[in-house]
Protein backbone atom coordinates (compact mmCIF):
# COMPACT_ATOMS: atom_id res chain seq x y z
CA UNK A 1 0.00 0.00 0.00
CA UNK A 2 2.78 2.68 0.58
CA UNK A 3 4.33 1.87 -2.82
CA UNK A 4 0.92 2.59 -4.45
CA UNK A 5 1.10 5.76 -2.51
CA UNK A 6 4.17 7.05 -3.15
CA UNK A 7 3.78 6.32 -7.22
CA UNK A 8 0.53 8.29 -6.98
CA UNK A 9 2.08 11.20 -5.30
CA UNK A 10 4.84 11.28 -8.11
CA UNK A 11 2.27 10.97 -10.84
CA UNK A 12 0.44 13.78 -9.04
CA UNK A 13 3.47 15.98 -9.11
CA UNK A 14 4.61 14.94 -12.80
CA UNK A 15 1.12 16.23 -13.81
CA UNK A 16 1.24 19.53 -11.88
CA UNK A 17 4.46 20.10 -12.89
CA UNK A 18 3.29 19.46 -16.83
CA UNK A 19 0.34 22.24 -15.95
CA UNK A 20 2.90 24.75 -14.48
CA UNK A 21 5.12 24.54 -17.42
CA UNK A 22 2.35 24.36 -20.37
CA UNK A 23 1.19 27.95 -18.49
CA UNK A 24 4.44 29.29 -18.56
CA UNK A 25 4.84 28.66 -22.18
CA UNK A 26 1.51 30.59 -23.13
CA UNK A 27 3.18 33.32 -20.92
CA UNK A 28 6.12 33.55 -23.03
CA UNK A 29 4.68 33.11 -26.14
CA UNK A 30 2.25 36.97 -25.49
CA UNK A 31 5.15 38.17 -23.82
CA UNK A 32 6.94 37.87 -27.25
CA UNK A 33 4.13 38.67 -29.45
CA UNK A 34 3.44 41.73 -27.23
CA UNK A 35 7.13 42.48 -27.54
CA UNK A 36 7.33 41.47 -31.70
CA UNK A 37 4.22 44.11 -31.55
CA UNK A 38 5.81 46.90 -30.05
CA UNK A 39 9.24 46.73 -31.68
CA UNK A 40 7.33 46.65 -35.20
CA UNK A 41 5.64 49.63 -34.51
CA UNK A 42 8.20 51.87 -33.32
CA UNK A 43 10.25 50.55 -36.07
CA UNK A 44 7.61 51.36 -38.82
CA UNK A 45 6.62 54.71 -37.27
CA UNK A 46 10.67 55.49 -36.99
CA UNK A 47 11.09 54.53 -40.70
CA UNK A 48 8.15 57.09 -41.94
CA UNK A 49 9.64 59.61 -39.96
CA UNK A 50 12.32 59.69 -42.36
CA UNK A 51 10.77 57.87 -45.18
CA UNK A 52 7.53 58.92 -47.15
CA UNK A 53 4.93 56.74 -47.21
CA UNK A 54 4.63 55.18 -50.49
CA UNK A 55 0.27 54.49 -50.37
CA UNK A 56 -2.02 53.91 -47.56
CA UNK A 57 -4.70 51.39 -47.37
CA UNK A 58 -7.61 54.42 -47.70
CA UNK A 59 -5.65 54.79 -51.36
CA UNK A 60 -6.07 51.32 -52.42
CA UNK A 61 -9.47 50.95 -50.56
CA UNK A 62 -10.58 53.81 -53.09
CA UNK A 63 -8.85 52.92 -56.06
CA UNK A 64 -10.50 49.44 -55.89
CA UNK A 65 -14.13 50.66 -55.27
CA UNK A 66 -13.31 53.11 -58.34
CA UNK A 67 -12.69 49.67 -60.56
CA UNK A 68 -15.92 47.69 -59.06
CA UNK A 69 -18.06 50.65 -60.21
CA UNK A 70 -16.28 50.67 -63.73
CA UNK A 71 -14.05 53.31 -63.22
CA UNK A 72 -10.53 54.44 -63.87
CA UNK A 73 -8.23 53.15 -61.47
CA UNK A 74 -7.14 56.37 -59.54
CA UNK A 75 -4.70 57.30 -57.27
CA UNK A 76 -3.37 61.15 -57.97
CA UNK A 77 -0.84 62.09 -55.69
CA UNK A 78 2.66 64.13 -55.74
CA UNK A 79 4.65 64.62 -52.99
CA UNK A 80 6.21 67.93 -51.72
CA UNK A 81 8.41 68.70 -48.56
CA UNK A 82 7.58 71.09 -45.72
CA UNK A 83 8.99 73.62 -47.12
CA UNK A 84 7.70 73.51 -50.31
CA UNK A 85 4.06 73.38 -49.42
CA UNK A 86 2.84 76.90 -49.45
CA UNK A 87 2.18 78.33 -46.04
CA UNK A 88 -1.06 79.28 -46.81
CA UNK A 89 -2.13 75.69 -46.64
CA UNK A 90 -0.46 74.87 -43.64
CA UNK A 91 -2.38 77.85 -41.98
CA UNK A 92 -5.75 77.06 -43.09
CA UNK A 93 -5.44 73.06 -42.24
CA UNK A 94 -4.77 74.14 -38.72
CA UNK A 95 -7.27 76.98 -38.87
CA UNK A 96 -9.95 74.40 -40.69
CA UNK A 97 -8.70 70.78 -39.25
CA UNK A 98 -7.03 71.43 -35.69
CA UNK A 99 -7.04 74.80 -34.31
CA UNK A 100 -4.68 73.72 -31.18
CA UNK A 101 -2.53 71.67 -33.23
CA UNK A 102 0.48 73.28 -31.76
CA UNK A 103 -0.39 72.85 -27.77
CA UNK A 104 -2.05 69.52 -27.87
CA UNK A 105 -0.46 65.82 -27.29
CA UNK A 106 -2.75 64.26 -30.22
CA UNK A 107 -5.68 64.81 -28.60
CA UNK A 108 -8.26 67.68 -28.54
CA UNK A 109 -10.00 66.61 -25.12
CA UNK A 110 -12.25 70.01 -25.38
CA UNK A 111 -13.00 69.08 -29.20
CA UNK A 112 -13.87 65.77 -28.32
CA UNK A 113 -16.43 66.77 -25.20
CA UNK A 114 -17.85 69.01 -27.71
CA UNK A 115 -18.39 66.22 -30.09
CA UNK A 116 -19.81 63.52 -27.67
CA UNK A 117 -22.32 66.68 -26.31
CA UNK A 118 -23.54 67.21 -30.08
CA UNK A 119 -23.98 63.52 -30.58
CA UNK A 120 -25.39 62.92 -27.65
CA UNK A 121 -27.93 65.73 -27.94
CA UNK A 122 -29.12 64.19 -31.48
CA UNK A 123 -26.98 66.76 -33.74
CA UNK A 124 -25.24 65.81 -36.78
CA UNK A 125 -22.63 63.42 -36.01
CA UNK A 126 -18.92 64.76 -35.90
CA UNK A 127 -15.83 64.00 -34.54
CA UNK A 128 -13.22 65.56 -32.73
CA UNK A 129 -9.96 63.91 -34.59
CA UNK A 130 -7.15 66.06 -34.28
CA UNK A 131 -4.27 66.44 -37.46
CA UNK A 132 -2.14 64.13 -35.43
CA UNK A 133 -5.28 61.10 -35.23
CA UNK A 134 -6.09 61.70 -38.96
CA UNK A 135 -2.08 61.36 -39.69
CA UNK A 136 -2.44 57.63 -37.61
CA UNK A 137 -5.55 56.66 -38.94
CA UNK A 138 -4.53 57.45 -43.09
CA UNK A 139 -0.71 56.67 -42.84
CA UNK A 140 -0.61 53.30 -40.16
CA UNK A 141 -4.69 52.01 -40.10
CA UNK A 142 -7.55 51.09 -42.69
CA UNK A 143 -10.89 53.33 -42.71
CA UNK A 144 -13.63 51.51 -40.99
CA UNK A 145 -14.62 52.28 -37.92
CA UNK A 146 -14.32 49.66 -35.01
CA UNK A 147 -13.47 50.05 -31.24
CA UNK A 148 -10.05 48.05 -32.80
CA UNK A 149 -9.19 50.34 -35.11
CA UNK A 150 -9.73 53.61 -32.74
CA UNK A 151 -7.47 51.72 -30.06
CA UNK A 152 -4.72 51.98 -32.41
CA UNK A 153 -5.54 54.92 -33.67
CA UNK A 154 -4.65 56.34 -30.15
CA UNK A 155 -1.68 54.52 -29.72
CA UNK A 156 -0.22 55.47 -33.26
CA UNK A 157 -1.27 58.92 -32.19
CA UNK A 158 0.86 58.72 -29.18
CA UNK A 159 3.65 57.13 -31.07
CA UNK A 160 3.76 60.12 -33.87
CA UNK A 161 3.59 62.80 -30.87
CA UNK A 162 6.51 61.30 -29.59
CA UNK A 163 9.01 60.52 -32.12
CA UNK A 164 7.51 63.00 -34.60
CA UNK A 165 7.90 66.57 -34.78
CA UNK A 166 4.13 68.51 -35.60
CA UNK A 167 6.12 70.01 -38.39
CA UNK A 168 6.71 66.39 -40.33
CA UNK A 169 2.83 65.50 -38.53
CA UNK A 170 1.74 68.48 -40.40
CA UNK A 171 3.63 67.55 -43.85
CA UNK A 172 2.62 64.17 -43.61
CA UNK A 173 -1.11 64.92 -43.22
CA UNK A 174 -1.07 67.41 -46.00
CA UNK A 175 0.29 64.79 -48.61
CA UNK A 176 -1.56 61.90 -47.70
CA UNK A 177 -4.94 62.71 -46.54
CA UNK A 178 -8.01 62.44 -49.67
CA UNK A 179 -8.70 65.84 -51.16
CA UNK A 180 -11.10 64.84 -54.25
CA UNK A 181 -12.20 61.58 -55.85
CA UNK A 182 -8.54 59.83 -56.51
CA UNK A 183 -6.60 62.80 -55.61
CA UNK A 184 -4.37 62.82 -52.44
CA UNK A 185 -2.21 65.24 -51.09
CA UNK A 186 -2.21 69.08 -51.66
CA UNK A 187 0.12 68.72 -54.84
CA UNK A 188 -2.64 66.71 -56.60
CA UNK A 189 -5.25 68.66 -55.05
CA UNK A 190 -3.71 72.60 -56.85
CA UNK A 191 -2.80 70.89 -60.40
CA UNK A 192 -6.66 69.38 -60.13
CA UNK A 193 -8.75 71.94 -58.82
CA UNK A 194 -6.48 74.63 -59.75
CA UNK A 195 -3.87 73.81 -61.91
CA UNK A 196 -1.26 75.36 -60.59
CA UNK A 197 1.09 74.04 -57.55
CA UNK A 198 0.25 73.63 -54.18
CA UNK A 199 3.35 75.77 -53.48
CA UNK A 200 1.79 79.11 -54.66
CA UNK A 201 -1.72 78.88 -53.28
CA UNK A 202 -3.69 82.03 -52.00
CA UNK A 203 -5.26 82.03 -48.87
CA UNK A 204 -8.76 81.37 -50.24
CA UNK A 205 -7.78 78.80 -52.33
CA UNK A 206 -5.83 76.77 -49.90
CA UNK A 207 -8.89 77.63 -47.61
CA UNK A 208 -11.35 76.26 -50.11
CA UNK A 209 -9.29 72.88 -50.27
CA UNK A 210 -9.47 72.73 -46.58
CA UNK A 211 -13.27 73.95 -46.57
CA UNK A 212 -14.17 70.07 -48.65
CA UNK A 213 -11.77 67.94 -45.95
CA UNK A 214 -14.57 66.34 -44.23
CA UNK A 215 -16.28 64.81 -47.47
CA UNK A 216 -14.04 64.80 -50.67
CA UNK A 217 -15.66 62.17 -52.31
CA UNK A 218 -18.50 64.73 -52.68
CA UNK A 219 -17.52 68.33 -52.30
CA UNK A 220 -15.52 70.29 -55.00
CA UNK A 221 -13.28 73.13 -54.27
CA UNK A 222 -13.64 74.16 -57.68
CA UNK A 223 -17.83 74.60 -57.27
CA UNK A 224 -18.49 74.90 -53.81
CA UNK A 225 -21.62 74.50 -52.11
CA UNK A 226 -22.80 77.68 -50.11
CA UNK A 227 -21.97 75.62 -46.88
CA UNK A 228 -18.29 74.85 -48.22
CA UNK A 229 -17.77 78.60 -49.38
CA UNK A 230 -19.41 79.58 -45.59
CA UNK A 231 -16.40 77.42 -44.06
CA UNK A 232 -14.11 78.56 -46.33
CA UNK A 233 -14.57 82.71 -45.68
CA UNK A 234 -14.32 81.65 -42.10
CA UNK A 235 -11.06 79.37 -42.84
CA UNK A 236 -9.94 83.04 -44.67
CA UNK A 237 -10.64 85.24 -41.99
CA UNK A 238 -8.56 83.91 -38.83
CA UNK A 239 -6.14 82.14 -41.05
CA UNK A 240 -3.27 84.75 -40.41
CA UNK A 241 -3.71 84.36 -36.67
CA UNK A 242 -2.02 80.61 -36.51
CA UNK A 243 1.49 79.96 -36.38
CA UNK A 244 3.05 77.21 -38.35
CA UNK A 245 5.49 74.62 -37.09
CA UNK A 246 9.04 75.93 -37.43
Amino acid sequence: MAIKRSTTIKKNTRTKSYKVSWKQRVGIWAARIVLLFFAFTIFWVLLLKIMNPPVTFLQLQRAFERKAAGKEWKIEKDWLSYDELSDNLKRAAIAGEDAHFLTHNGFDTKAIREAFEKNQAGKKLRGGSTISQQVAKNVFLWPERSWLRKGLETYFTVLIEVLWSKKRILEVYLNVIEMGQGVYGAEAAAQYYYYKSAKSLSKKEAALIIAILPSPQKWDARRPSAYVNRRANSIVRYISFYRIPE
